[in-house]
């Protein structure tokens, strides 16, 4: 049976922290709006304030509650994550101040499956405490997300590694103390061995940052914190590899699920938080000599928008339940793949729609900065394209199921309703007499 309910210890603990995000991590949005700003090691202003906050979280013991116990971490499973993301997802600060911050989270996973116990201390322990930030850089310049295009390789050179090539939209790369770099080992190989995966220090001679690209949403289009960079012969010692020559498809694809289910609940979170907002305005702005909540076309838009919302919410509460029952071992390995693309396809669809809703409602307003609802509805578009384009996952799903799926053993499909009614009548051929 899928149950969601929450016991009463988990709800104080969820209270306790729509509250904290409420109070303290969208102050933070309000205090320290610069672009990046709470990926920035160096921002002494905004360090200060944020500690106490963190250390808030850990007496909680809430913070980086993404590892399960193997791993290092509480162990609350996906769907208490799912509860807790949806809470995080109100305020882009919050995810710092939980220490869940991506692509943070997803690197520390795989750090702590695959990293030696050289490189968890090394690498791992300062950033699960939060001292220092890492960067994921895999896709290219000429072939995006698609490894079969990937050309920056890797080559062997006595006791080191040397790395060769570009890398495109490696996130917080000039905030990093460290980056996970995915190159090409042997092109020989089939695609799911071609390539490793390796630590590179961000001191390491050759890193060349070619430009911080800034997206839809940014403030600032000079100063984005998404990086072009250059592998200029960079050298890095044999031991910083992770995992083993040719598995750094499978390091890679270890940090993903998890991610989209994550992003997929924070999508709840600022979805919600839109509609909030376009229910306050619906009963405090007057037009046509009516609130703006009498009129059909409004109410329509909220009333979508509370659907959608609700649906989204338990498509993705359902697939972090199958992600827990394959981690039981109650389901098979694989069990949650379509549900997670699901949720990857459904979360750009949904802010979208919804916070646009809330911003034409809004109207001029809406698209004022005095508004976060503009910044949002700009930056929805990033989330189709974190952790892979959502048309992949589209394809990958619809693929899954017409595997599944049987043709016509006839000239018509098995519908078709005069060949039923002809079958119907061959088994009971006295049905319809007298």
């Amino acid at each position: 049976m899928i149950d969601f309910s929450v016991d009463p210890e988990f709800q104080k603990k969820l209270d306790w922290m729509n509250q904290f995000v409420r109070e303290e991590c969208e102050t933070m949005d309000l205090l320290f709006p610069e672009q990046g700003a709470q990926f920035d090691p160096n921002y002494t202003a905004a360090r200060r304030h944020l500690k106490p906050l963190q250390e808030q979280v850990k007496a909680q013991g809430l913070w980086a509650c993404h590892l399960g116990p193997h791993l290092g971490g509480p162990g609350y499973g996906q769907v208490k994550l799912a509860l807790m993301n949806e809470i995080i997802g109100r305020s882009p600060w919050a995810p710092v101040v939980f220490g869940t911050a991506a692509p943070d989270t997803g690197n520390a996973e795989i750090l702590a499956l695959f990293g030696t116990p050289d490189q968890k201390q090394r690498y791992l322990g300062p950033l699960m405490a939060g001292e220092i930030v890492s960067c994921f850089s895999m896709t290219e310049p000429q072939g995006g997300a698609d490894p079969g295009e990937f050309t920056c390789s890797a080559r062997r050179e006595g006791d080191e590694w040397v790395i060769e090539g570009e890398k495109w939209f490696s996130s917080n790369a000039k905030f990093a103390t460290f980056l996970l770099v995915i190159a090409v080992t042997d092109a020989e190989a089939k695609l799911t061995e071609r390539m490793s995966m390796f630590i590179v220090p961000t001191d390491t001679p050759g890193i060349e940052i070619l430009r911080n690209v800034a997206i839809a949403g940014d403030f600032d289009p000079e100063n984005g914190h998404h990086a072009h960079i250059r592998y200029n012969s960079v050298r890095v010692p044999l031991d910083h590899m992770l995992g083993n020559p040719g598995e750094g498809f499978k390091v890679a694809q270890a940090r993903l699920g998890g991610g989209r289910i994550h992003h997929a609940m924070r999508t709840v979170g600022i979805c919600q938080r839109a509609l909030d907002m376009m229910l306050e305005r619906a009963v405090s702005r007057r037009t046509r000599g009516r609130m703006l909540g009498d009129h059909q076309l409004v109410q329509a838009k909220i009333a979508d928008s509370i659907i959608a919302l609700e649906q989204f919410r338990l498509l993705v509460l359902k697939t972090a339940w199958l992600i827990d029952e394959v981690e039981a071992g109650r389901l098979p390995h694989g069990a949650a793949r379509n549900h997670i693309g699901m949720c990857k396809v459904g979360l750009a669809t949904l802010y979208h729609d919804v916070v646009g809703r809330a911003l034409e409602v809004h109207g001029s307003l809406g698209i004022s900065l005095d508004m976060p609802l503009a910044k949002w509805y700009g930056g929805h578009m990033a989330l189709a394209f974190a952790d892979g384009p959502t048309d992949v996952h589209r394809s990958q799903l619809a693929r899954a199921y017409l595997k599944k799926a049987v043709p016509a053993d006839g000239l018509f499909p098995r519908e078709h309703i005069p060949t039923r009614t002809a079958a119907a009548l061959a088994r009971y051929p006295d049905a319809r007499d007298g």
